[in-house]
C-alpha cells in the first residue's frame, strides 16, 4: 500500500488529486537551482512504500532533479518507490531510424528502471515495444489506456459518430475509445516526410461524408498529423470534428493550428496541463497504485 505521495510544487494540483483519492498524504519536495544549474531536490519523511508524481513533459528539466528525488526518497527511508509519469519522455525513438541516431527508449528506460521499483504511465508513445519491463531495466511497468476517463469527458456523440485515428499506430486508441463511446472506428495510412510535413490516405472516403468524426491520437506536439487528417475529413465532407488527445503536448500554436484548420472543440487528459484538459486521470492512476505488484 502506498503511504505517501511525493511531488514537486509545479505539479501539486494533480498530485493532490491522487492523493486524495487514495487517501494518502501530499508531501511537496523542495528544488534549489544552483547558480550553474545543477538542481538539488530535498524530499519529506518516506515511511514504507511511496509514490512520487512526475508527469515528464519539458523532460530535460525535470529528468534529473526527479533521479536525485528518487534517491533522496531512499534515504529517507521508503521501501518500494514508484514513478507515477502519466507522460513519458523520449519513447517515440524505440528504434534507430538513421545511422548516427540513439535509441533514446533504452537510454531513458534504463536511468528509470535503475531508480524505480516500478512505474505507472498513460499510453507510452512505444509502437515496437511489446516487453515494456525489458525496456526499464527490469521494473514493474503499467501502462493504463487513457479511453474510459476521456470517454467519460466527452459530450455523448451523435448517432453515427465515428472514431478516426490519423495512423495505423493509433488503432488501439481509436478502437478503445470507440467501444466506449459506442461507435465505429477508423484510421488513416500515415507516410511521415518529415517533423511537421505528413502524407494520409483513406481508403473509404465515403464512409466519412456527413459524420461527426472524433479524431484521437496519443500524442499532439506540433498538431501536423491532426490538422492533415482534419483537412482530409474537410474534404471528405464530415459534419464536425473534435479532436481528441491523450498528451497535450502542444507548443504555442498548435491549438490555433487545429482551431484554424477546422477543429470544432479539443479534449484532452490531464497527463500536461493545457487549457484543453477535460479529463482528469487521478482516479485510473490512483487504482493503478492499489494494484500494483508488491
Amino acid at each position: 500500500m502506498i503511504s505517501g505521495i511525493h511531488a514537486f510544487a509545479d505539479e501539486r494540483a494533480p498530485a493532490s488529486r491522487l492523493a486524495e483519492i487514495l487517501g494518502a498524504p501530499l508531501h511537496i519536495a523542495g528544488l534549489h537551482v544552483f547558480s550553474d544549474g545543477e538542481s538539488l531536490p530535498e524530499v519529506g519523511a518516506a515511511v514504507g512504500d511511496v509514490a512520487l508524481y512526475r508527469s515528464l513533459n519539458r523532460p530535460d528539466a525535470k529528468l534529473m532533479p526527479l533521479l536525485l528525488a528518487a534517491d533522496a526518497l531512499r534515504r529517507r527511508g521508503a521501501g518500494r518507490v514508484v514513478l507515477v509519469a502519466p507522460y513519458l519522455c523520449y519513447m517515440r525513438q524505440d528504434e534507430v531510424f538513421r545511422p548516427g541516431q540513439p535509441l533514446s527508449r533504452d537510454v531513458v528506460g534504463r536511468l528509470l528502471g535503475e531508480a524505480f521499483d516500478a512505474i505507472v504511465t498513460v499510453e507510452p508513445h512505444l509502437h515496437r515495444t511489446t516487453d515494456l519491463e525489458a525496456a526499464f531495466n527490469g521494473a514493474e511497468v503499467v501502462a493504463l489506456s487513457a479511453a474510459e476517463p476521456l470517454a467519460a469527458a466527452l459530450p455523448p456523440p451523435p448517432p453515427g459518430a465515428l472514431v478516426i485515428g490519423p495512423d495505423i499506430e493509433s488503432e488501439v486508441w481509436a478502437a478503445a475509445l470507440a467501444r466506449h463511446l459506442g461507435t465505429a472506428h477508423a484510421t488513416f495510412l500515415k507516410t511521415r516526410r518529415g517533423d511537421r510535413e505528413v502524407e494520409l490516405t483513406f481508403a473509404d472516403p465515403a464512409r466519412v461524408a456527413g459524420r461527426h468524426i472524433v479524431l484521437i491520437d496519443d500524442v499532439c506536439s506540433t498538431g501536423s498529423t491532426l490538422v492533415a487528417a482534419i483537412r482530409q475529413l474537410q474534404a471528405f465532407k464530415a459534419a464536425e470534428i473534435d479532436v481528441v488527445v491523450t498528451h497535450a503536448l502542444f507548443d504555442a500554436d498548435a491549438e490555433l493550428r487545429l482551431r484554424k484548420a477546422g477543429a470544432r472543440r479539443i479534449f484532452s487528459s490531464d497527463s500536461c496541463p493545457h487549457p484543453t484538459n477535460a479529463a482528469s486521470l487521478a482516479p485510473l492512476l490512483a487504482q493503478a497504485l492499489k494494484d500494483i505488484r508488491r
